[in-house]
């Protein structure tokens, strides 16, 4: 398909007072793609063989990606419910599922379903999903979930995390011959939640876990809730892990929440370690009760890669979920105080996988001729505005196509 854009707003660099970003600058340009990657950028472009998209000055900027969800076990698109107390905290949870999974499987693939339009519908074009495989669901959510995204694989990539949400090793060597089973049937990646927590064996747990993922030639996507020395110590774990075996697929660390307690000199001594072995965190901006507060621009300043997710979007875990990035976005732009051009607009960054319209001194990086075609029309100005008013999104751009238009009402600067 060859798609042509008009009347396209680029952000093209930066406007100081001195040394200070003042405001963002952009042009209009015409955007021609063709075989889902960027040919032509220019102030005026006629092709007689395109689809011809009026973008009416509306500003372009790299679509999403949802780093962190749950398709497999959702009450979204289904009745309220509010989640009870914990009470034994995450086994309670443990406790619920076994009855309440197997429960909702009849729902479950149409529930996936509405998640996934909703996350396209909201910006994105990649999604990573976690999806539980324990004694009573056993491989039943890998293959719901595996069957859905395949559906949608010509509009957006995805990730499955084969997750044992009820731990690795606690419910013995059976549950570990139906945890391979999953590893067999399309998962890209292998998880984990809290080890020493959870199966009391962290060394083991991980241990297991590295040796299933270079088995299967996976990566790795740890849960980690565990605060202060007892999750630095379980971070150190993996690190100990990727150096002994010198493994090369990529290893992320969810929530991480250790990172917002630890002293400086161990903050700093676990960053530069995590960032010399190349693990990237994603966190989901926790706002909960507590100093949970990770420090993501410090982190990403000294080489980790942090992304966004959004965890559940409502479940029996929370209920609070959205799957609006551009509203975790500005979550997390008010959460660090951030009120300038530069550093709300910079901060889109953690919400596409790297790609920002500038880069940190106000180059044009993005889009690039035969980069990607995955974008966002937006009605903002810049991507500082899009963030700061959590402006609306009118049409989504994945491997070249259309796949989401809506109408808007075409405020611009004044939104």
């Amino acid at each position: 398909m060859t798609l042509l854009l008009k009347n396209v707003r680029l952000e093209t660099g930066y406007l100081y007072d001195q040394t200070f970003v003042t405001a963002t600058k952009t042009n209009i340009f015409d955007v021609l793609i063709e075989n889902g990657k960027f040919i032509e950028i220019a102030p005026t472009i006629e092709a007689s063989n395109a689809v011809v998209i009026d973008a009416q000055k509306q500003l372009l900027v790299p679509s999403f990606k949802e780093m962190h969800t749950h398709i497999d076990k959702t009450y979204f698109s289904g009745e309220w419910k509010a989640p009870t107390p914990a009470t034994e905290g995450i086994f309670s949870r443990f406790k619920e599922e076994a009855i309440l999974l197997p429960k909702q499987l009849d729902v479950a693939e149409d529930r996936a379903h509405a998640m996934v339009q909703h996350y396209i519908k909201k910006g994105h074009t990649h999604i990573r999903t976690h999806v539980n495989v324990d004694p009573q669901i056993e491989t039943k959510h890998i293959e719901i979930a595996k069957r859905v995204l395949e559906n949608y694989q010509d509009q957006i990539t995805y990730e499955i995390v084969a997750f044992p949400q009820h731990g690795l090793l606690r419910n013995g060597h059976a549950f570990l011959t139906i945890f391979e089973k999953a590893l067999q049937t399309g998962a890209t990646h292998i998880g984990g939640v809290d080890p020493a927590l959870v199966d009391r064996n962290s060394g083991e747990v991980l241990k297991t876990t590295f040796r299933l993922a270079e088995k299967y030639e996976v990566g790795i996507d740890i849960h980690l809730h565990d605060r202060n020395t007892l999750g630095e110590f379980e971070i150190q774990q993996i690190l100990n892990e990727i150096e002994q075996r010198s493994f090369q697929k990529d290893v992320t660390i969810s929530h991480a929440f250790a990172f917002a307690d630890l002293p400086q000199q161990s903050l700093d001594k676990l960053i530069n370690r995590m960032a010399a072995n190349k693990v990237g965190l994603t966190t989901t901006v926790p706002i909960g009760a507590g100093p949970i507060t990770i420090p993501v621009k410090y982190l990403c300043d000294r080489g980790v890669k942090v992304s966004f997710g959004h965890d559940s979007l409502v479940d029996h875990w929370s209920p609070f979920g959205s799957g609006d990035t551009i509203q975790k976005l500005n979550q997390f732009v008010q959460r660090f105080g951030y009120i300038d051009e530069w550093h709300i607009g910079q901060s889109l960054k953690y919400a596409t996988g790297g790609l920002t319209p500038l880069n940190d001194v106000g180059e044009q990086q993005w889009p690039k001729i035969g980069d990607a075609a995955n974008g966002l029309l937006v009605d903002a100005v810049s991507s500082a505005h899009l963030i700061a008013r959590q402006c609306p999104i009118s049409t989504v751009i994945s491997k070249g196509n259309i796949i989401h238009e809506e109408e808007i009402e075409l405020e611009g600067e004044f939104r």
